[in-house]
């Protein structure tokens, strides 16, 4: 496989990891979030999981499609500090915050992978 498959196997995977830990996330928050202030928010996190995931599994399927092997578990690593959880569960503020955080590492990481697919795999790109 050449190195530059190996390099959009890797970002692939990278970006599946985020879209993972994203519906994580959001699956805590929109649980544990509490106060009038959050009720819009939970439903608006909870209504995006399965968007997130379906991202995660398209990711996936790219993966497999061009010669990688999508990881399990084992190989996952916590990346968003941002959108862990509050200690204060009316925190709505600090959970936005972090959603946004999370969005914009997301379109970094695909912008990442659309610059490195460029004129060498334009189904990712």
């Amino acid at each position: 496989m050449s190195d530059i498959k190996q390099q959009i196997i890797q970002e692939l995977q990278v970006a599946y990891w985020m879209e993972m830990e994203t519906v994580m996330n959001f699956i805590a928050n929109s649980t544990n979030l509490d106060g009038v202030r959050a009720e819009e928010i939970k439903k608006s996190l909870l209504a995006d999981v399965t968007a997130e995931l379906g991202h995660a599994q398209n990711l996936a399927r790219r993966i497999k499609t061009i010669g990688g092997v999508v990881q399990g578990s084992a190989e996952f690593t916590s990346r968003q500090a941002s959108l862990q959880p509050p200690a204060q569960t009316t925190d709505v503020v600090s959970v936005i915050k972090g959603v946004i955080a999370a969005e914009d590492a997301a379109i970094g990481q695909y912008t990442k992978l659309i610059k490195l697919c460029d004129g060498v795999d334009y189904v990712t790109q």
